[in-house]
């Protein structure tokens, strides 16, 4: 069972930057044990907070988690992965790191196409997708936007030291969720690496059909 600050954490990780207030609803104790928790984390160095006036009463604090609160969320054997990476562009050059990139790539759609077989509306494939990237470590999820289209939210990135050192891992992503949801349009509207808490993708809807 995660503790309180194992709550907090995930909270922040996946929802964003929150209040007090918010934090003490969200784990149902009060207002003051919420505070020394928040506390005792920003001692840690995990989150920090900005002090907000307006109106009455004391300031308002916002909580964001810090880079080394991020960092308790795992980049899956980043030093490992980004060790190899550079042993392959200096062994093979940049041409062979694509290949590479395309080979992980066709993998990957054979895999996750599998995982959406059968789905028959855009909101199921949604549902598959999202899971399994869950399941990879993405703390993915999907919601509707309230206009027609949907939001596919990933709020890790656990390949994120990778995908530092070589951009073609994203490029490659982005072109895999196109092909799985086709015809509707999906475009990246949060990236992790241009400094959003999180990476998400807009999906919009043009007369869905899944492929056969």
């Amino acid at each position: 069972m995660p503790t309180p600050a194992d709550a907090i954490l995930q909270h922040l990780k996946t929802q964003g930057p929150a209040t007090t207030a918010a934090l003490a609803a969200r784990l149902g104790v009060s207002r003051q044990a919420t505070r020394q928790q928040m506390e005792r984390l920003a001692a840690g160095g995990l989150v920090d907070a900005e002090t907000t006036r307006g109106g009455v009463g004391r300031p308002r604090q916002t909580w964001t988690l810090t880079e080394a609160g991020h960092a308790r969320f795992p980049d899956t054997h980043a030093q490992v992965t980004v060790e190899l990476l550079d042993a392959v562009r200096a062994e093979f050059g940049p041409e062979g790191l694509d290949r590479l990139i395309r080979r992980r790539e066709a993998d990957s759609a054979r895999g996750y196409a599998a995982a959406l077989s059968g789905a028959s509306t855009l909101e199921a494939r949604l549902e598959r997708l999202a899971a399994v990237r869950a399941a990879e470590g993405y703390m993915a999820e999907w919601t509707p936007t309230g206009d027609g289209a949907y939001l596919l939210i990933e709020n890790h990135c656990p390949i994120c030291a990778a995908a530092s050192a070589c951009q073609g891992f994203c490029r490659s992503e982005l072109s895999i969720f196109r092909d799985l949801l086709a015809p509707a349009q999906v475009e990246r509207i949060d990236h992790i690496l241009q400094g959003a808490r999180r990476c998400a993708y807009l999906v919009t809807p043009n007369t869905f059909a899944p492929p056969i």
